[in-house]
């Protein structure tokens, strides 16, 4: 009988120290804000999630063969518009860069990534047999 109440009073302190952090409120903020202003975001990553999909989806029905070349051209580029529209509205209000900055970003560093390469291309490294 002893051993049944030990057992129960530790399965109570167990389940306690489980969920006291999700009890207790610590006074931090939530992590997600349900304002008005975060409805907007969440509505522009449906609208973003979407266009992507759409889009992914076509171009896996282009390869597979369900849509001819001319159906393609036809709809790519009106999705890709939607997908480039949602993508800059979410950066607009995220307050993110957008791609094109990273891109000119990326292409600097690649940029000295080659000048570095080319001083190394003169030496040669001995092969492992001489």
């Amino acid at each position: 009988m002893i051993a049944l109440i030990l057992g129960a009073l530790i399965a109570v302190a167990a389940v306690v120290v489980v969920a006291l952090p999700f009890i207790r409120d610590n006074g931090e903020p939530e992590l997600i804000d349900f304002g008005p202003e975060s409805e907007e975001i969440l509505e522009l990553i449906e609208e973003r999630d979407r266009a992507l999909a759409a889009l992914k989806e076509l171009e896996f029905d282009h390869r597979t063969g369900k849509i001819d070349d001319e159906d393609y051209r036809e709809t790519v580029g009106p999705l890709r518009r939607q997908a480039a529209e949602a993508l800059q509205a979410l950066d607009a209000r995220t307050g993110k860069r957008s791609a094109g900055e990273d891109l000119g970003e990326q292409e600097d560093v690649q940029g000295d990534d080659h000048d570095g390469d080319a001083a190394r291309d003169d030496v040669r490294e001995p092969a492992v047999d001489e």
